[in-house]
């Protein structure tokens, strides 16, 4: 056995006393850990000077579920994927509503992406409020996020006719955001999408 140029540690030779004091410590620490708990989180929270808003009367406590929506896109009896969605407060009223990528079910390619806002008020079920990306743009949808009420996302198109369905060739970053009475979108071109 090689012995250790380091000083003893005191941990090695602990006595009773030593863990008597150890766990009366964890003790407490536990104790006042639980008198410290945050207040119970609610549904709605009330408006304040801290920039909170409340819920608003109607509206549902969690985002709507895009798996049972139909969405207006025509696919020819093949079925819609959902192929990403994610949730927020869209028009700053408490309530969340969801952001969906759907397709079609293709068994291969690149399929066209539309972009959809979804909403549902208490007791009904949800539905299509706003069409953020038509399909019929012939895009892929990539990157979908939902920060701040601010919607984004990658679109990928392609330059020609010639270009293979498969293999996007152009890019572009856009995000979208409630203003009014209605979504304004913004967009950065991202160019080429091949790989240089």
């Amino acid at each position: 056995m090689q012995t250790s140029a380091l000083p003893d540690l005191a941990h090695t030779d602990a006595r009773a006393v030593h863990w008597l004091a150890t766990a009366t410590a964890m003790a407490a620490v536990v104790a006042v850990a639980g008198l410290l708990q945050p207040e119970a989180a609610t549904a709605t929270a009330s408006a304040s000077g801290h920039g909170v808003t409340s819920r608003h009367e109607g509206a549902p406590a969690e985002a709507p579920d895009p798996a049972g929506v139909t969405f207006p896109l025509d696919c020819a009896g093949a079925g819609q994927t959902v192929a990403d969605s994610a949730p927020g407060d869209l028009d700053g009223d408490g309530g969340p509503e969801t952001v969906a990528v759907v397709h079609c079910a293709a068994g291969s390619g690149t399929p066209p992406s539309g972009i959809y806002v979804v909403t549902q008020r208490s007791g009904a079920a949800p539905r299509v409020v706003a069409t953020l990306v038509d399909p019929a743009q012939k895009l892929a949808v990539t990157g979908l996020a939902v920060r701040d009420g601010r919607i984004s996302a990658n679109l990928l198109g392609y330059s020609s006719a010639d270009v293979p369905r498969c293999c996007p060739d152009e890019t572009e970053s856009a995000s979208w955001r409630w203003k009014g009475n209605a979504f304004v979108r913004s967009s950065v071109p991202g160019g080429s999408a091949r790989p240089a």
